[in-house]
């Protein structure tokens, strides 16, 4: 389960951030293509927080689709899994979103 890990950098990070204020939410983006299961993330920022300044604060994920580019066909298209073929049938694709694993923003105060 690495959303424990990840969970436990976004906490870190955003502790930091906060600079010792309290932190009502926090908003994170983790693309579809992260493998990142939104509940998991959220049940293992539950534990995480305790005890830090931001405990009690609300975590909010995006989880945006991820999406290729086929260098064949020309041609963008959505990708829901790390199976990356066109439609056309192609395999010589580049990924341009759905890894994104980021700290978005934070309702401090």
């Amino acid at each position: 389960m690495h959303e424990l890990s990840i969970t436990q950098s976004i906490v870190e990070l955003a502790c930091e951030k906060a600079a010792g204020r309290p932190v009502r939410s926090v908003r994170v983006r983790a693309g579809k293509l992260t493998a990142v299961v939104a509940d998991s993330m959220l049940f293992c920022f539950e534990l995480v927080v305790q005890g830090t300044p931001i405990e009690g604060a609300r975590l909010e994920i995006e989880q945006p689709p991820g999406r290729a580019h086929c260098r064949v066909c020309d041609t963008e298209f959505t990708v829901e899994d790390l199976i990356l073929l066109c439609p056309c049938g192609s395999a010589d694709v580049a990924v341009v979103a759905g890894r994104e694993l980021e700290l978005l923003s934070m309702e401090v105060g």
